[in-house]
């Protein structure tokens, strides 16, 4: 069996930065036990299979559609290119407030003493959302040590199965502007730190939203990697999220 592998660093227009995923083409079905293999070699946060959908469909054929139209088990996702960039068309998941008390042995074991200033919970994603104090910058959120390695003995209810810590950004200096910062944990999940993730910006979104007053973002995710991403909240209850992408290696796999 020989199949079409590459991996893409997403959200950068530079290789090894942004969010690094690996892509396998396939012609036929896969067995599952056959998926996981693939993704476990490939070692990465995520692994993206593709299927064509019609017999008659062709991988080498030049697609001249701006628009792309995925069947994913989480439903139809949609992915447009730009000029410069690539736009996700997501859902945007409300992060509504979550009582401290509740949620505090989490926090310390992931973060100690670090001041906290708010905390939301999605309970469509079961993201928990902690904005750390506005007097952190956002060198304190990337020199930031987050214990991933208990969180799994901390929190057994099922209830949370991600961990997004943010920070409102700064002005613009001699660096560039950006609304917020943020990074994002998931052991439960097997990923100690996702690189940069479009998943938490659907949760992400919706707070700065709310908490800004704007509609139209610009974000950075503050992981050893570091990724950008451009993001237009919708009046019809989504969001657009737009990010650079680099690919990197182009290869068969086989086995």
């Amino acid at each position: 069996m020989k199949l079409p592998i590459f991996i893409a660093d997403a959200f950068t227009t530079k290789a090894f930065r942004g969010n690094p995923a690996a892509v396998c083409l396939l012609e036929n079905k896969l067995d599952e036990d056959l998926h996981q293999k693939i993704a476990k070699e490939m070692n990465l946060s995520e692994t993206a299979f593709i299927r064509k959908l019609h017999p008659n469909d062709n991988f080498t054929q030049k697609n001249v559609n701006s628009t792309l139209t995925f069947v994913t088990m989480s439903g139809k996702l949609k992915a447009r290119k730009e000029e410069d960039g690539i736009v996700l068309d997501l859902p945007l998941y409300p992060a509504h407030p979550q009582k401290l008390h509740e949620v505090e042995d989490l926090i310390k074991t992931a973060i100690g003493d670090t001041l906290v200033q708010d905390v939301r919970y999605s309970p469509d994603t079961k993201k928990l959302l902690v904005r750390l104090s506005d007097t952190y910058n956002r060198s304190f959120l990337e020199s930031l040590t987050v214990n991933t390695e208990n969180l799994l003995q901390v929190e057994t209810t099922g209830k949370v199965k991600g961990l997004i810590l943010t920070l409102k950004g700064e002005p613009g200096g001699q660096t560039q502007a950006f609304d917020f910062y943020s990074r994002y944990f998931a052991p439960w999940y097997g990923v100690a730190e996702d690189p940069v993730t479009g998943s938490a910006h659907t949760v992400l979104s919706s707070y700065w939203s709310e908490q800004l007053g704007k509609k139209d973002l610009h974000a950075f995710q503050c992981s050893n990697r570091g990724g950008e991403l451009t993001i237009s909240l919708r009046s019809d209850g989504r969001v657009d999220i737009k990010g650079g992408a680099a690919l990197v290696l182009e290869g068969t796999l086989t086995a």
